[in-house]
C-alpha cells in the first residue's frame, strides 16, 4: 500500500521497507518491542532506541501479532524530568521580538514532536491484528517526527536553549488516553482533530517569525508543515478503512466522536488546502466549521 501523500523519496523507501521486512518478519514481538522505546524516559535514548527499533523491523527481526487485540499501554508514556508540565493557561505567553520568545514558541513545537514520536510508537504497540502498512506507516511517521524534534532542538541550541527549559502541557498524550481503548477513535482524535490542527496554525506562525526576521525558524516549521500533511493523511486513511469496516459513515462518526469525547475541543478557521490534501473533503470542513 502506497501512503496517502507521496513523502520525500527517501521516506518513502524507508516505508516501503518496513512494509516489506514486517511482512517477512520472524522473531521478537513488534508490540513489545515498540512499547519498550515508548517507555524510555531519556530523550537520547528514546531516539537511539526508535533507530534500533526501525532498523530491525526493516530487517524483518520484528513480528506483529495477527490476533486482533488492544494492549495495555503505559498511562504515561517516558519521559524526562523536564520540561515540567503544567495546565495551559498556566503558559506564559512571550512576543517573538526577544529570543526568548521565539525559544519558547520553538520550544512549544518541539515538545508537540516529542509527543508525536510517542504517539506514534504507541500506535505501533497498542493495537495488533492490524495489516503490516498500518505498523509500516506508524514506524514511519515515528521517524519523521523523531527529525522534526532534533531539527527544532538543533535551532533552540542556536538560539542559545534547549528542550526542556521552558514549561509545557500534557494536551496530546491526554487525547492518547481518551482514545486508548480504539484505534478508530485513536485515528479521528490524535491525526485528524490534533495533528490537523497544527497544519491549521503552523501558518501563521511562519509569518509571525518572519515578521521579526527570524527566517530560520520559519524555515524549519515549514518543513514540519509540509512533512506533517502526510502524517494526518495517515490517520484519515486508517480511519476510512476502520469506518468502512463497521460499516459507518466517516463524516458522522467524526463529529460523534468529538461530541462525545472531545467536546470543544475542533477550533476553526482550518488551513483548507492542507486539510484537502491530508484527506479531508470541502464538504465535511464546511460541515465542521458550522459545528462552531
Amino acid at each position: 500500500m502506497q501512503s496517502p501523500v507521496s513523502p520525500d523519496p527517501t521516506i518513502q523507501t524507508l516505508r516501503d521497507q518496513l512494509e516489506a521486512g514486517l511482512a517477512a518478519g520472524q522473531g521478537d514481538c513488534l508490540h513489545d518491542a515498540a512499547r519498550a522505546v515508548l517507555i524510555e524516559a531519556q530523550v537520547e535514548s528514546k531516539l537511539t532506541g526508535l533507530a534500533a527499533l526501525v532498523e530491525r523491523a526493516r530487517l524483518g527481526s520484528l513480528a506483529p501479532s495477527r490476533n486482533i487485540a488492544v494492549r495495555p499501554g503505559p498511562d504515561t508514556p517516558g519521559r524526562p524530568a523536564h520540561p515540567e508540565l503544567v495546565p495551559p493557561r498556566e503558559l506564559r505567553q512571550r512576543k517573538l521580538g526577544s529570543i526568548e520568545g521565539r525559544a519558547a514558541l520553538l520550544h512549544a513545537v518541539a515538545h508537540i514532536e516529542f509527543n508525536a514520536i510517542n504517539l506514534a510508537l504507541d500506535a505501533a504497540q497498542r493495537f495488533t491484528g492490524m495489516p503490516v502498512a498500518y505498523y509500516a506507516d506508524w514506524l514511519s511517521v515515528a521517524v519523521d517526527e523523531a527529525r522534526h524534534f532534533q531539527l527544532l532542538t538543533q535551532r533552540l541550541g542556536e538560539l542559545g536553549h534547549q528542550y526542556g527549559d521552558f514549561p509545557a502541557h500534557d494536551g496530546l498524550w491526554q487525547m492518547a488516553r481518551i482514545s486508548a481503548d480504539d484505534p478508530l477513535a485513536r485515528m479521528a482524535l490524535v491525526p485528524r482533530l490534533l495533528e490537523a490542527r497544527g497544519l491549521d496554525v503552523t501558518p501563521a506562525m511562519m509569518d509571525r517569525l518572519q515578521s521579526v526576521g527570524d527566517q530560520a525558524s520559519a524555515d524549519c516549521l515549514a518543513l514540519i508543515l509540509r512533512e506533517e500533511v502526510r502524517h494526518v493523511a495517515i490517520g484519515d486513511y486508517w480511519y476510512r478503512r476502520f469506518c468502512s469496516q463497521i460499516a459507518v459513515c466517516p463524516e458522522q462518526q467524526f463529529l460523534d466522536l468529538l461530541h462525545a469525547r472531545a467536546p470543544g475541543a475542533l477550533r476553526p478557521p482550518f488551513n483548507q488546502a492542507a486539510r484537502l490534501a491530508a484527506g479531508f473533503s470541502a464538504e465535511e470542513l464546511a460541515t465542521l466549521e458550522r459545528q462552531q
